[in-house]
């Protein structure tokens, strides 16, 4: 296992044509972007943590039932820094470096909190967000940057913090029907106040303006006040429906405190978030049209998530699906230092992911009684009326043991059946593929031995008549697979690696 997580990976520049096993449908033409941690040790340094490597871009392209594949580490301004050095020098989340000599390219580590907290890597490994006919490497910082989806060459960077007050942003936008992007960030401490933003990016700009980038048309749509000034609710998505957002503020918090002088107390920013298990969970929904937030109050108990499933409006309720844990344990699973050769043996979690489903009357009868449940959906979640006004909901439990969720985006924001995800049990590391119907909660698995998934992508065919009508886009350390409700084949192309945290096809 050590071997498999902590080696550098070997870029791979110009196409690679891939061995097809089986047929691939002959729609299915296009190029799958994918992103990941891929070098971890620099020089004698090496990160402390899988999740702080230097970024490597994956393009597969499909043409003609043949694949080739292709891969470039993304030359950040952080990737170029360390190069340059020959060692890590750009702290990450997991992993802080000393001296750092690109205090030109990067703010100090510190400072006083009514002006600033420190600014973060451009190390963008988690996800590729689409905006327009533009993609960008994107992770949870403010810093994004643009890809060719061809070349996989780096191209210019974007700060959101030039655009909107955000000093963080999440890896999970959303897309509404215009194309347009959706997405939450967090203010820390911005005129006395910490606020979740919501924001908007055109998915292009008038006809008159094409010289300047849609981020110059920015729009912020609504923010939510923090419950706390300084210990803001980490969150890595957030929902989505027809006229609702969905945000979950969880009691897994970052203090901004510690994290302004992690730097001179040496430790690292991965340091600064905690759970807080005796706290709440709220559910906050804003009205896409007026841009308001519903004013009841909603919550459940302590909980950690990273990934929201789909959300959707039923009879006056919103429903909506999440995979979540008891505990923030998951995070520390993968430092370097635990993934060794004993890791099967001295590594368990002390949670397993739980796909639960919240239904919230947000149409209900003022006059209700204290105490009575005011879910008029068949289903055993429950949302309970309380003495100053609040609503308690209690979820439905749909399955446990699976994680990196996707679903037919198409059905985004909408009443849906299936779930592709990866099945995960006693480990973080994913053995398998799931799919559930959260309908019937019956789970369908794919597995083979010595291959460990990724997020699975699923791609609807053309003409698709039903929901689950297309193909499953997954690729493991060994293997690349393709599984639809109707067959199985196999293409095996070569060593890289796996659990990316998401991916973006287009044709």
């Amino acid at each position: 296992m050590e071997t498999i997580f902590s080696r550098n990976k070997e870029e791979h520049p110009e196409p690679i044509k891939a061995e097809v096993q089986g047929q691939l449908p002959t729609w299915l033409q296009g190029v799958l972007l994918r992103n990941g941690p891929g070098m971890h040790t620099i020089g004698d340094t090496k990160y402390n943590h899988w999740f702080d490597g230097l970024a490597l871009l994956h393009s597969f392209t499909f043409k003609n039932g043949e694949v080739y594949y292709r891969s470039k580490y993304l030359r950040s301004d952080t990737y170029n820094c360390n190069i340059e050095a020959n060692r890590i020098v750009v702290s990450e989340f997991g992993t802080m470096a000393y001296p750092d000599p690109c205090k030109n390219i990067f703010a100090k580590a510190f400072s006083y909190l009514s002006h600033t907290i420190p600014e973060f890597t451009d190390n963008c490994l988690i996800n590729i967000m689409k905006t327009g006919d533009d993609y960008y490497a994107t992770s949870e910082t403010n810093f994004i940057r643009k890809i060719d989806p061809q070349t996989l060459e780096t191209l210019e960077k974007v700060d959101y913090s030039k655009y909107v007050a955000v000093n963080l942003a999440t890896s999970h936008p959303h897309y509404d029907s215009a194309g347009n992007i959706l997405n939450m960030g967090t203010s820390i401490v911005d005129k006395g106040r910490t606020k979740y933003v919501l924001f908007k990016i055109p998915s292009s700009v008038p006809e008159k303006e094409k010289k300047k980038s849609c981020f110059k048309q920015l729009e912020v749509v609504c923010s939510i006040p923090s419950r706390s000034l300084l210990q803001p609710s980490y969150y890595h998505s957030f929902g989505i429906t027809e006229n609702y957002i969905v945000f979950i503020e969880q009691p897994f918090k970052l203090d901004i405190v510690k994290l302004a002088t992690a730097y001179i107390r040496g430790v690292n920013w991965a340091s600064c978030l905690s759970f807080h298990k005796e706290d709440k969970t709220w559910f906050h929904f804003v009205d896409r049209k007026t841009k308001k937030e519903v004013s009841t109050k909603f919550y459940t108990d302590a909980l950690v998530l990273y990934h929201h499933i789909n959300a959707y409006e039923e009879d006056g309720h919103v429903v909506f699906d999440i995979v979540a844990y008891r505990d923030n344990s998951l995070y520390d699973m993968f430092y370097l230092k635990k993934l060794d050769k004993d890791f099967e043996e001295n590594n368990r979690l002390t949670s397993i992911p739980t796909c639960k489903r919240f239904v919230v009357p947000l149409q209900h009868d003022k006059d209700a009684e204290l105490g009575s449940n005011l879910v008029k959906l068949p289903t055993s979640a429950t949302a309970v009326k309380e003495k100053d006004g609040s609503i308690y909901c209690q979820p439905e439990i749909l399955c446990e043991g699976i994680e990196l969720p996707r679903v037919n985006y198409d059905y985004n924001g909408k009443k849906y059946k299936y779930v592709y995800a990866t099945e995960v049990q006693w480990s973080p590391v994913p053995t398998k593929i799931a799919k559930l119907n959260v309908q019937t909660k019956e789970v369908l698995h794919w597995g083979e031995e010595h291959c460990w998934p990724s997020e699975p992508i699923f791609v609807p065919s053309p003409d698709a008549r039903e929901e689950d009508e297309g193909v499953v886009l997954d690729f493991s350390f060994l293997s690349c697979i393709f599984v639809s409700c109707l067959c199985i084949c196999c293409i095996h192309i070569c060593l890289f690696t796996v659990i990316f945290d998401m991916g973006s096809f287009h044709y």
